[in-house]
C-alpha cells in the first residue's frame, strides 16, 4: 500500500515540476534556472510543513516521499549547475547552487514552524 501511495504522489509530482518549471522560466529572458529553483523552494517548504506535522504514515508516503520527491529535483538542479559553469556562466552556476540550498533550507523551516504554530 505505501508504495502505491509514493507512486500516486509521484505521478501528480513529476508533471506538476515541469510545468511548473517551463511557466516560470518563460517569464525569465536569462540562463539562470528560476523554474528548478522555484519547484525545488516550493517543495522544500511542504515537505518541512509535512516533517513537522504530528500524523505520518500514508500522508508522507503519498505528498511527502512520492509528491515531493517527484516534485523536487537535486538531479536538474546538478545538471544544471554543471551546464551553466561548462557555458562559462560561472558566477550563475555558483548563485544557483548557493541560492539552491540557502532558499531550500530556509523554505523547509519556514514550512516546519508553520506546521508547529498551527
Amino acid at each position: 500500500m505505501t508504495v502505491l501511495l509514493i507512486v500516486l504522489g509521484a505521478a501528480v509530482g513529476a508533471p506538476l515540476r515541469y510545468l511548473a518549471d517551463r511557466a516560470v522560466q518563460a517569464r525569465h529572458d536569462t540562463v539562470f534556472p528560476w523554474g528548478t529553483l522555484t519547484v525545488n523552494v516550493a517543495g522544500s517548504a511542504l515537505l518541512g510543513f509535512l516533517a513537522a506535522l504530528p500524523a505520518q504514515g500514508p500522508v508522507m508516503a503519498l505528498a511527502g516521499t512520492g509528491f515531493c520527491g517527484a516534485l523536487t529535483t537535486y538531479s536538474t538542479l546538478g545538471y544544471e549547475t554543471v551546464r551553466l559553469a561548462e557555458e562559462g556562466a560561472r558566477f550563475h552556476a555558483v548563485a544557483n547552487a548557493v541560492a539552491s540550498v540557502v532558499a531550500g533550507l530556509g523554505a523547509a523551516y519556514c514550512g516546519a514552524a508553520l506546521a508547529q504554530a498551527l
